[in-house]
């Protein structure tokens, strides 16, 4: 290993994810994590999800010490702000308002995906060598070498957390519900650890379901036939376009995760009279199952709630997973045993003059976010003597 200080480090960016072998970047991830797969990442750019049209230009981080790989991190230059689940519209218009480009800027993250995980892909004797001062300083330099504005690195886990903490750095806080398996046999075994109120109120909902003529259908990896891929895709679409805007991902994108990523791949169906109406894709992880893509065509009582949120918990549970991650969305799901965790970002503003209004920000957002999460634990269905242990 380098001795402190003696190393050099260069950081090459690249405009494909095919610019770096699939074994080299994978040897740094892993086979647990699908959304840093370099067959995942691949698949976003390859189905036209992920570049320059989209506002998604790859320019993913290779990290060299002493000319020699030593990790690699997602990252692209963003022309917009859309699809990253950490929001920073009124940084964007608060440059506007004053003549000055927030765009392009470096995003270290993972598309369309609020979920924690891994962002510094780093081998053990880069993740040594590395200080919070000098992984700050590195961004930095390759920001303004981009001819980017800013960075903003999303959703870091513990690991990189701690790397990247730096008390005169913008750090931002914000709050997701997440299930856990408390070593669960079966759904009825986490409904017992829940108030009686709302363990009436979660199998009325289940039983509405049921009462409408509905039942699901699980499949998964290889076994997902393409005609029920496809129905999900349209489900997928539609959702997004009620609301008048653009679906991120395409059809393209799913065969491609169902060919490359089979293993981590879940869809669940909802049926009616022989008929598919609705759906949910979920990924799995080393230990988590990830909710990520639902879609409808016609709105059924509970119908969301039943598909995704008990269906994956049920699958949680059959999978032996510790933990369901079912997406950025809030308090709807506290009331379902859905509980509150902190997420954090990190980020390098280059104006100085912006830098210190957004860190004044970021110091009131914060206080407001600790606590609405203390309020949300408060409000946890679990029996009181659950909650106490």
């Amino acid at each position: 290993m380098p001795e402190p200080g003696t190393a050099e480090l260069t950081i090459r960016p690249v405009q494909s994810i095919d610019d770096i072998h699939p074994q080299d970047w994978n040897g740094f991830v892993g086979r647990y994590n699908p959304f840093l797969q370099h067959e995942f990442l691949l698949a976003l750019e390859e189905s036209g999800c992920t570049n320059t049209a989209t506002g998604w230009q790859p320019a993913h981080l290779a990290f060299y010490l002493d000319n020699r790989l030593a990790g690699v991190a997602p990252a692209y230059l963003k022309a917009h702000s859309m699809g990253e689940y950490v929001f920073d519209w009124a940084w964007a218009d608060a440059y506007q308002r004053y003549g000055m480009d927030y765009y392009p800027k470096l995003l270290i993250a993972i598309p369309f995906t609020p979920c924690q995980g891994p962002r510094l892909l780093f081998s053990e004797t880069l993740r040594q060598w590395m200080t919070p001062a000098r992984i700050h300083d590195a961004v930095d330099a390759i920001t303004t070498r981009l001819g980017a504005h800013s960075w903003h690195l999303l959703f870091p886990d513990r690991q990189d957390q701690a790397l990247l903490d730096r008390n005169d750095q913008l750090h931002r806080i914000g709050c997701q519900f997440h299930w856990h398996n408390h070593e669960y046999n079966t759904f009825e075994d986490f409904l017992a650890r829940l108030t009686s109120r709302k363990r009436k109120s979660i199998r009325k909902e289940r039983r509405q379901v049921a009462d409408q003529g509905i039942s699901f259908r699980h499949f998964s990896g290889d076994d997902i036939p393409d005609n029920v891929l496809a129905a999900f895709h349209v489900f997928y679409q539609a959702t997004y376009l009620k609301r008048g805007q653009r679906p991120y991902l395409n059809k393209a994108l799913f065969r491609l995760l169902k060919d490359r990523q089979a293993e981590h791949l879940h869809l669940v169906m909802a049926v009616k009279e022989g008929e598919m109406i609705a759906g949910a894709l979920f990924l799995t992880g080393e230990d988590t199952l990830y909710g990520r893509y639902w879609g409808c065509l016609e709105e059924f009582d509970h119908l969301h709630f039943e598909t995704c949120y008990y269906q994956g918990i049920e699958l949680a549970i059959q999978l032996g997973l510790a933990r369901f991650d079912a997406g950025a969305q809030g308090e709807h799901k506290l009331v379902r045993g859905f509980e509150p965790v902190i997420t954090h970002s990190w980020h390098g503003v280059m104006h100085p003059g912006f830098r210190d209004a957004i860190e004044r920000f970021t110091s009131e957002e914060a206080e407001h976010v600790m606590a609405y999460t203390e309020d949300a634990l408060q409000a946890l269905p679990f029996r009181q003597t659950e909650q106490n242990q």
